[in-house]
């Protein structure tokens, strides 16, 4: 008893926490297992959605709750792109194909984004351009896109030039917005602060501007680049003699549902290794941020 004289009173022991490694302190243990435990049960549910939907998709089709001659079916579609590989398509390699849409994408994107940049700091910047060149610009924007890849076609043929030119004019719209407004968005007191220091106007755009910017402009780069492929898909589909748009007008033409959804695969294959290339290049120009919550493991 406590009250007895010569009895000292001893706390009630309490669990230990689990020995933090060395240099680290228990609350960053902590963080990373709550992390990592999310990162699992996303992956899990990922998995689990893929077979909801796939799994359901066959089986109303083995059930004929929904017709196979329409909406094709899993399997299908799995023997479809193995005869493609195996066989090629009705214009030649399968191979040939993808690589023929990528080539019409990836220089419509490099150009695109390299006019949006451009532009979108120019304007930025200087606001009588943005006065007289902004209602051009979004009536441009206005026009819709199937229009303008018909008159590229006219135009240019039906050769690579057409498909790549529609594809630029649709990513520029996206990255020039994003940049205009990045720029419009930089802090105006360290513009200042930077003239007063003696910086001339392109030192000012390129080592305040630019960088202000960036986070805009790499925003827009996620969805650029999936404008860039339907850039190239859409002017395959109006004319073309190689590549995925072709392939899956065909597929269409011949009611082969199946094919259809193969090329969508292979196209949706493609975009997102892109997405995960470009949010490699952004977690790499952007690593002064940060870290969002998620980064952070708070969920």
């Amino acid at each position: 008893m406590s009250g007895e004289p010569g009895v000292v009173p001893v706390a009630e022991a309490s669990p230990q926490a689990p020995p933090a490694a060395p240099g680290e302190i228990p609350a960053a243990s902590a963080v990373r297992r709550q992390a990592r435990r999310r990162r699992l049960g996303v992956h899990a549910a990922r998995a689990a959605t893929f077979v909801v939907i796939v799994g359901g998709w066959q089986l109303l089709t083995i059930w004929k709750i929904i017709d196979p001659f329409f909406f094709g079916q899993p399997s299908g579609i799995v023997l479809r792109l193995r005869d493609w590989v195996e066989h090629g398509t009705a214009y030649g390699s399968l191979w040939l194909q993808v690589w023929i849409t990528m080539k019409e994408a990836l220089l419509g994107f490099a150009y695109g984004v390299a006019g949006g940049v451009v532009f979108g700091v120019l304007l930025g910047q200087v606001r009588f351009l943005a006065d007289v060149l902004g209602p051009y610009i979004k009536a441009m924007n206005a026009i819709p896109r199937i229009v303008l890849g018909s008159i590229f076609v006219v135009w240019l043929g039906l050769g690579t030039t057409s498909k790549v030119m529609l594809a630029a004019v649709l990513v520029f719209f996206v990255v020039f917005f994003n940049a205009f407004q990045g720029v419009r968005e930089v802090d105006r007191n360290l513009v200042a602060n930077v003239r007063v220091l003696g910086a001339s106007r392109f030192q000012v755009i390129r080592n305040v501007v630019l960088p202000s910017a960036l986070t805009w402009i790499i925003a827009s780069l996620h969805v650029a680049f999936g404008f860039s492929i339907i850039g190239a898909i859409v002017g395959e589909f109006l004319g073309a003699q190689k590549g995925l748009g072709l392939v899956i007008a065909t597929a269409q033409n011949n009611f082969d549902p199946d094919g259809v959804f193969a090329a969508m695969l292979i196209i949706a294959v493609l975009a997102l290794t892109a997405e995960w290339v470009i949010g490699r290049l952004e977690r790499r120009l952007l690593s002064w941020r940060p870290p969002a919550p998620t980064e952070a493991g708070v969920t």
